[in-house]
């Protein structure tokens, strides 16, 4: 069994925080020894910002957390607009390819994964609103 504080300080390859936000902060960024954090725990980066560029400085890859909970929206949405299993599970094989444009994106624009996945959720509302 591993310590809650001694998780940032393992040789992993994936950091999953999957039930306590915050836990990468300032701190931890500079123990773990990841390349890639992707947990279902609701806003795992402290602060968006600085602990986004953070990764990016570290090269550290972020799967932002509303992108790893897709499934459960997409789920709900299928409830509220009585969608058949066939249609659910397009939207939900579709979160594979929208988190390979977000990384995409992020690299290309030279941005955190969480500010590229943010700017792409604004332009389809943008879209859709049009």
């Amino acid at each position: 069994m591993v310590g809650i504080d001694e998780i940032y300080d393992l040789d992993v390859d994936i950091y999953a925080p999957c039930a306590l936000g915050a836990t990468v902060n300032t701190d931890t960024i500079r123990r773990l020894k990841c390349a890639v954090i992707a947990g279902a725990a609701n806003n795992q980066l402290a602060d968006e910002q600085l602990h986004g560029q953070m990764l990016v400085d570290r090269g550290i890859v972020y799967a932002p957390d509303f992108l790893i909970n897709a499934g459960g929206v997409i789920n709900c949405y299928r409830e509220v607009k009585n969608l058949t299993e066939q249609e659910t599970t397009k939207y939900i094989d579709d979160i594979y390819n929208k988190t390979l444009q977000i990384f995409a994106r992020a690299k290309e624009e030279k941005v955190p994964t969480q500010e590229a996945a943010i700017r792409m959720a604004k332009e389809r509302i943008l879209h859709a609103k049009n």
